[in-house]
């Protein structure tokens, strides 16, 4: 772009906010807060992922591992970020196909586009989980690792600490730090076409089980 050009347009734009007008009092009449019992925010929460044809699963500290196994299979090929909790991953871990990714580049080899293809799975962690719409959270921390790990492999094992749940779009966006590459899952990934036909798999996993946590 030209210098003249550049200016002719900056200059457009101040012309057309030089009466600065008086920016409007946003009238905030939704609900902000909820006043629903814990369990039933969490039965909301998963009546709306089943709803959107994910699988829920209800374990423990002690019982996730298993879970996690099971869900995985014996031969899966899997990826983890290198945040998350050890004592969450089956016990024969060591002899899995089990990739442990850094969160940058700069921390070691992560792993390509075709790579992550490649793989059968990826299990990550949750920020937080709105039950209203049935939407997880994910933020890039160190237990859920880049944007990437959750969109190319074909299932993702996505764990939900249950204290991590509310009921509300505002009560979870205020567990948001503004600047993450946030990430929002409802379900798997879905669309369809003009004869409404259902597609999974198109834009994300084709495979989501979502583990209740607590």
């Amino acid at each position: 772009m030209s210098t003249d050009a550049k200016a002719e347009i900056l200059g457009r734009l101040r012309s057309a906010l030089n009466d600065a007008p008086a920016v409007p009092e946003v009238a905030r009449t939704y609900r902000r807060a909820s006043q629903r019992a814990a369990d039933e925010v969490l039965a909301m929460l998963e009546d709306r992922l089943v709803d959107y044809k994910a699988a829920v699963y209800h374990e423990t500290v002690d019982t996730l591992p298993g879970r996690i196994a099971a869900l995985l299979g014996e031969s899966a090929r899997y990826v983890v970020p290198e945040g998350l909790d050890a004592a969450w991953l089956p016990a024969d871990t060591a002899a899995r196909r089990a990739i442990v990714e850094p969160r940058d580049e700069r921390d070691g080899a992560i792993l390509s586009v075709r790579e992550l293809n490649a793989v059968d799975a990826v299990l990550t962690s949750s920020t937080v989980s709105c039950a209203e719409t049935g939407t997880i959270f994910l933020t890039g921390r160190p237990d859920e690792g880049r944007r990437a790990i959750s969109l190319v492999p074909d299932h993702h094992i996505c764990v939900v600490p249950v204290d991590s749940v509310v009921e509300l779009i505002p009560e979870a966006l205020a567990q948001v730090e503004p600047t993450a590459p946030i990430t929002m899952i409802s379900g798997p990934s879905a669309t369809s076409d003009i004869e409404l036909e259902r597609v999974e798999g198109v834009h994300g996993p084709r495979r989501l089980d979502v583990v209740l946590l607590g």
